[in-house]
């Protein structure tokens, strides 16, 4: 509840590979996932933080294969959204599939941190 996405590559594209529009609402997560290739991000609006840090608008990430993490948006659910709480929006493409993990597992840091500023 409060993510949705929009895929913007070609749903039957080689390897698994994606290009996505992800929403994430004031303090609304995505669900924890690995990379298998990698994950290349550009933040648009908002932020969200993760096991890498805190992310906000215009930061531009690329997340290595291997790499682990559970994203959630920054601001506060039980605040209006508006444009002192707003929504992350995010760019995101990936480079293979993406591994959901195990529910009751919390991500961690596995393979590199990722780069970008």
């Amino acid at each position: 509840e409060g993510v949705t996405w929009r895929l913007l590559s070609d749903p039957d594209a080689p390897r698994g590979d994606a290009a996505v529009l992800i929403r994430m609402a004031p303090g609304r997560s995505y669900p924890a996932h690995r990379h298998t290739g990698g994950e290349e991000v550009l933040v648009l609006q908002g932020g969200y933080r993760d096991e890498w840090g805190e992310h906000t608008a215009g930061t531009w990430l690329a997340y290595p294969a291997g790499s682990e993490h559970g994203p959630v948006a920054l601001g506060d659910p039980a605040e209006p959204e508006g444009p002192a709480n707003p929504a992350c929006v995010l760019y995101a493409r990936t480079l293979g599939p993406v591994e959901p993990l195990d529910r009751g597992r919390a991500p961690g840091p596995g393979g590199s941190a990722p780069s970008g500023a």
